[in-house]
């Protein structure tokens, strides 16, 4: 399965926010939309991507008054990418190896989603349940 599958089935809803949104500001959108990372924009690019664990990191860290600071302090800046005809088997592999939970996938230097290790564990679960489906139905037409 592609990637591109993927976001037609889920959307391609990206939340973001500027570098300079104070963590706490942060921290109540990932709360409201429910999601665990927002990419963070500079006008139309793509400056960074910041999740809950970040923040969780920064308070540990700084304690209440990490609140008070930037989104680009506590932000990943070297943001890795997925393109939308990537398999779901190298994200997988790509994210395991280096320990990432988050996404964004651009397409000729425009964001246009963004996807989870959840989405890609879901896709794999969907993928492996019609093949035994199939196999099931080719066994039982014998």
């Amino acid at each position: 399965m592609l990637v591109s599958q993927i976001l037609r089935s889920k959307g391609d809803t990206v939340f973001t926010v500027a570098p300079s949104e104070t963590i706490a500001a942060v921290a109540a959108l990932l709360n409201s939309r429910r999601v665990g990372a927002l990419v963070v924009q500079d006008g139309p690019d793509v400056a960074g991507i910041v999740s809950e664990r970040d923040v969780v990191r920064a308070i540990a860290e700084g304690g209440a008054a990490a609140l008070g600071r930037p989104v680009e302090s506590v932000m990943t800046h070297d943001v890795l990418f997925a393109q939308p005809g990537e398999t779901v088997d190298s994200l997988l592999g790509r994210m395991t190896d280096r320990r990432i939970r988050h996404l964004p996938v651009c397409q000729k230097g425009r964001l246009v989603g963004i996807v989870s290790i959840g989405d890609l564990v879901k896709s794999k679960i969907s993928e492996v349940e019609a093949e035994a489906d199939g196999l099931k139905a080719y066994i039982a037409a014998s």
